[in-house]
């Protein structure tokens, strides 16, 4: 079955860095583009960015853009998101998904603060 495990997340002050992991598993990860999510409590959940197959193409949110690098190790079956520079804007619960299999995982909690 499809799962995916997001992990790195935890306290960072303003502009700090910390780079989170998606680790996938049950289906072939090389095949799939893959993207990250935030999420702010109950509000509706905003792209970060993602990521092709090959891992050649990115794209990222205004909010993001030159912050943050999206890149994966499809021998590992792992995705990642540096983030640079972070602001107390950024503080939320980053998620990753599957693009075109509907997945989600739990989500790893980033608050920013001093």
């Amino acid at each position: 079955q499809v799962h995916l495990v997001e992990s790195g997340g935890g306290l960072v002050q303003p502009g700090g860095s910390l780079r989170l992991s998606c680790a996938a598993s049950g289906f072939i990860f090389s095949d799939y583009a893959m993207r990250w999510f935030r999420q702010v409590g109950n509000q509706e959940r905003e792209l970060v960015g993602r990521i092709s197959a090959d891992g050649t193409t990115t794209y990222y949110g205004d909010a993001v853009e030159g912050r943050f690098t999206i890149s994966r190790d499809n021998a590992n079956n792992v995705m990642y998101l540096q983030m640079n520079s972070l602001t107390p804007d950024d503080t939320a619960v980053y998620l990753c998904t599957v693009l075109g299999l509907g997945q989600w995982g739990q989500g790893t909690q980033v608050p920013v603060s001093s």
